[in-house]
């Protein structure tokens, strides 16, 4: 296969760029428009019971609140007349606002005691915005420069606006943001590394044009899908670090290859074909391995997880494919012009010759494996120790950066309201129960640990008994004959403490009224439901990723023990790295240069960036055994193969996870803490697998196992052909020896001798 793909995109080079062309210009021009059709969130499982209670609320009960409105006093408080009077104005300001429903607020709402301020000097208005994605986030946009306005008779108030809806809108604007300035950086300074490392400028280029075609395909992939399901905003960022970093990776292994050929003496044609020949196969390879970890992600139900899956999936095909075709064909117009526009102090002209510092490692490694293994797998050991103390949450303002009007609002409700307000359990009590069974079920609810009231239809309940007293929040209303009774459950304790999870779990335990079905939902219960959802899908997640991996590995090494080895590597380095990653983000190291606020770990993040990491991890290990099994074919044994394999690999390998881990560190400066841990953890993991466990652990543990590296049942050992080596000197395929001075031309290569 891999020879005739070669000899059609070589023969028809033209035809194949004038392709690419047209597909680069129908994505730029339909895949633009993208970003507009990705939404925020994503987090939950729709099919879970919070996902469940919030559409039976907005179906029978009206919209839940999702915009926050703090209004602090100037010197008095908020029961002094003028206060109340700037109250009420600012409150018919809001509701008067299109597209603004269920708007309640402490001035208009009985005085309720949820929304007030602890020190009496500010009150919170609540209220929903219609629409979703891009439209909601242009309207809470807008109410908040509206509102933030002073206006007379509002003029004795400063207002602060929050919410999900602003925070979403927030997360978008500043993502999107953050994705242009790192682009604005990481592309010209990826050119500069990359023209040091080819010595050219030509060549450099050349990678960073397979970058360019998987991240416009991949929009337009984008593009499409997010018209018939939600997608997530946040699968742009990956769409451009994936899609430049693979560009490169396959890149820079195309065009290495290509010119190691060249200088073997192959005419540009043949070096192409030869190229797609064995850096192709490497290539497809590790493509299948990178998708199959990322396709693990489809397993999850929320959206934010497939995104991801989506966007990684499409950049890795794109990037592979083009790699294959696009690449070959203009290296095959290039010819020895690859070369072209060199930097005047590199001498090198090819970076596929043997590395030096690499082999004389492995040699190093090969003669002691073990003193060699055990300190990288020491570090690796210590960095994985604080992923034991792990906690989880779901993403909400404090994702975003202190200077977020989003952000700040929220620090404000924590700060100055009791009972934790804004974020109640929501309670829905489905089918017939009477006014005396919803009473007494109420009164067991208030009695419950951490509650500090609930509010059920026609009554307020707090530790177990009506509450009559003064400024006592108003009672819902009564329920329809036919729709749910809502009963409000007010913490005392944050919505993500672990305290407000266990009240999700009592309330759930509580017996409901008779004959009746209750739906618990809000943030707390959001996030029970979320880490039961990872939780239970984890175990299929890393049968499927371990399975395909191995299938994968077996087929590319016909051995049994090598795909094994690869997938046990990998998950050390991976614990190593999230154990890194609570150090940093839980913890709170490094926050002060980074600019985040220290908390639980995202319920996603963690397994986002694991089934990222391990398809990387396999690529490059595909690589390097690539290489080894080169050598070993060709008749090495163990230990020169291994030398050979890694002295080959090392310098590619390296590089290409320096250049990955630049393009990733870029977007880990975003403002926005989820991109930050995306960043930081994908590329300290690229580093680590990139150094010291494909350069000291892989060769260490192939030495150890000797023979057994290649060893498979019978079945097993028949695969396809393998990669014809270079013809011996004197045959058609290769350049035959030189006799004399007279320059050597055959139909395949262009040499002249070397002076005696």
């Amino acid at each position: 296969m891999y020879p005739r793909a070669g000899v059609f995109v070589t023969r028809r080079p033209r035809f194949v760029l004038l392709a690419a062309l047209a597909f680069l210009l129908l994505s730029a021009v339909f895949g633009a428009s993208s970003a507009g059709r990705l939404k925020t969130q994503g987090y939950d499982d729709p099919r879970s019971e919070s996902s469940r209670a919030a559409r039976v609320a907005a179906e029978h009960l009206g919209a839940t609140p999702n915009l926050v409105v703090v209004a602090q006093t100037r010197g008095g408080y908020v029961d002094d007349p003028a206060a109340r009077r700037a109250g009420e104005a600012l409150t018919k300001r809001l509701a008067a606002e299109a597209h603004v429903s269920a708007v309640s607020s402490y001035w208009t709402n009985g005085d309720a005691a949820a929304l007030r301020g602890r020190d009496g000097h500010s009150a919170m208005i609540v209220a929903h915005v219609d629409g979703d994605g891009k439209r909601l986030a242009e309207r809470a946009g807008h109410l908040r420069e509206e509102l933030s306005t002073p206006k007379a008779p509002t003029t004795g108030l400063t207002v602060h606006v929050g919410g999900s809806a602003l925070v979403d809108a927030e997360l978008q604007d500043i993502a999107e943001s953050d994705l242009k300035r790192a682009e604005s950086v990481v592309l010209p300074g990826t050119l500069v590394l990359l023209v040091l490392v080819f010595g050219s400028v030509v060549a450099a280029t050349l990678p960073l044009l397979i970058g360019v075609l998987a991240i416009a395909g991949t929009l337009l992939v984008l593009s499409v899908l997010a018209s018939v399901t939600d997608v997530s905003v946040f699968a742009l960022n990956l769409t451009t670090a994936l899609g430049l970093g693979l560009g490169i990776d396959y890149g820079l292994l195309i065009v290495s290859r290509f010119r190691e050929e060249l200088a073997a003496g192959y005419r540009p044609r043949n070096a192409a074909v030869r190229t797609v020949r064995t850096a192709g196969h490497t290539i497809l390879f590790s493509a299948a391995t990178v998708s199959a970890a990322l396709a693990t992600l489809l397993v999850f139900p929320p959206y934010f997880l497939r995104s991801f899956a989506y966007a990684g999936i499409a950049v890795v095909a794109i990037a592979a494919v083009s790699a294959v075709t696009v690449l070959p064909a203009l290296l095959t117009l290039l010819g020895k012009r690859v070369n072209a526009w060199p930097v005047p102090w590199r001498r090198r002209t090819h970076t596929g010759s043997r590395s030096r510092f690499w082999e004389g490692l492995a040699r190093i490694v090969v003669r002691r494996p073990v003193a060699a293994a055990l300190p990288v797998i020491g570090l690796l050991a210590l960095l994985a120790g604080p992923f034991a103390h792990a906690g989880f949450a779901t993403p909400d303002d404090r994702a975003l950066p202190l200077s977020a009007a989003g952000r700040q609002t929220g620090d404000l409700v924590r700060g100055a309201f009791d009972a934790q307000g804004a974020g109640p359990l929501t309670v829905l009590v489905l089918g017939p129960a009477s006014p005396s069974a919803r009473e007494e079920y109420a009164r067991r609810l208030s009695g419950l640990p951490h509650v500090a009231r609930v509010m059920a239809p026609g009554a307020v309940f707090r530790d177990g008994a009506r509450d009559t007293g003064p400024g006592a929040a108003r009672s819902l209303t009564a329920p329809a004959a036919d729709g749910p009774a809502r009963f409000s459950v007010v913490p005392l304790v944050d919505p993500q403490s672990h305290a407000a999870q266990q009240l999700v779990r009592e309330v759930r335990r509580a017996p409901a009224p008779a004959g009746a079905e209750v739906l618990v939902g809000g943030p707390s219960a959001v996030l029970v439901d979320a880490k039961a959802t990872v939780g239970n899908r984890l175990p299929l997640a890393l049968c499927v990723i371990t399975l395909t991996t191995f299938a994968l590995l077996l087929g590319f090494t016909r051995s049994l023990l090598l795909p094994l080895k690869a997938i046990a590597l990998n998950a050390l380095s991976l614990t190593a790295v999230l154990g890194a990653m609570v150090w940093v983000f839980q913890t709170g190291h490094l926050s002060g240069l980074l600019g985040f606020t220290p908390g639980p770990l995202s319920t996603t993040m963690p397994v986002l960036l694991f089934c990222i990491v391990f398809g990387l991890s396999v690529d490059y290990e595909v690589f390097v055994l690539a290489r080894i099994k080169e050598a070993h074919d060709a008749g090495q044994d163990d230990d020169a193969a291994i030398v050979s394999g890694i002295a080959r690999t090392g310098g590619i390998v390296t590089t290409a996870g320096a250049l990955l881990a630049f393009t990733l560190l870029g977007f880990g400066t975003s403002r926005v803490s989820l991109l930050q841990f995306f960043g930081i953890g994908a590329a300290l993991g690229v580093l680590l697998d990139a150094t010291l466990v494909r350069g000291v652990l892989v060769p260490a543990l192939m030495r150890l196992a000797g023979g057994l590296n290649w060893w498979a049942p019978r079945p097993l050992r028949r695969g396809p052909p393998k990669p014809a080596p270079r013809p011996p000197p004197g045959t058609s395929g290769r350049c035959p020896p030189a006799r004399n001075r007279a320059p050597v031309r055959t139909p395949l290569c262009t040499r002249t001798p070397a002076r005696r």
